[in-house]
């Protein structure tokens, strides 16, 4: 049996199945990146759902794991050279996921490159933009007077937007192929128009590419399951 109790985390959230990767997240933009990625590889895998509320990311046994407090991470048992392998990121996570399998990141090493570039694309721009967004407009910030801050982070949202929108012209997904760049782009996508009810303040319905690929993002199977993964 594969032994984790080497790892704190593993007290607070004990695996069942230890011989399974092990998810420490929550359904948030960032937390389904991860649980669709593993749902569309199909790697056995076991959940352990980080609660905001008890403020579980906040921890000592979720610090160890993950050194950001930020959710998701994951606990491998079978990491490389067959040893235990913990990590954070989301996107980190993604690539390496990807790299376990051999699928969604290409092996041909332009496309391969030109994956990772929208991968840091969603990494550095629009998960930190689409937040702030869904701070200043449906969190706390929204009962802020000055709409000047919430006004910056819409205006480049929508920048990054009508990127998106551009690039998309004549494709079906965001390289060649279907990526871990789109595992990583539309569960934001969705969660700004959806979650954060801010589709009439980013002109959402002007960006008709965006749209077109999120649909067909949202129709696949492993996607819908992982959009509900921790329940």
């Amino acid at each position: 049996m594969t032994e984790l109790s080497a790892f704190p985390i593993t007290g607070k959230w004990p695996a069942r199945h230890p011989e399974r990767l092990q998810l420490y997240s929550l359904a948030t933009p960032n937390g389904v990146k991860v649980s669709i990625m593993l749902e569309e590889i199909g790697l056995p895998y076991e959940v352990h759902k980080v609660s905001f509320e008890a403020e579980d990311q906040l921890s000592p046994a979720f610090i160890s794991l993950s050194a950001n407090n930020k959710i998701p991470a994951i606990l491998d048992p079978n990491g490389p050279g067959g040893q235990p392998l913990p990590l954070f990121e989301s996107g980190a996570i993604l690539q390496y996921l990807a790299e376990k399998s051999g699928q969604l990141l290409s092996l041909d090493p332009a496309q391969r490159y030109q994956t990772l570039q929208w991968l840091m694309f969603q990494m550095g721009g629009i998960g930190p933009m689409f937040g702030q967004v869904g701070f200043f407009h449906f969190f706390a910030g929204k009962e802020y007077e000055d709409k000047r801050p919430r006004d910056r982070y819409v205006n480049e949202s929508k920048r990054l937007l009508a990127v998106l929108d551009r690039h998309l012209q004549g494709r079906e997904w965001m390289v060649d192929a279907y990526s871990i760049a789109d595992i990583a782009i539309f569960p934001w996508v969705r969660n700004l128009v959806e979650r954060y009810n801010a589709r009439e303040l980013v002109e959402f319905d002007t960006f008709k590419e965006v749209q077109r690929v999120l649909a067909r993002f949202l129709e696949r199977p492993a996607v819908q399951r992982g959009l509900k993964i921790p329940a």
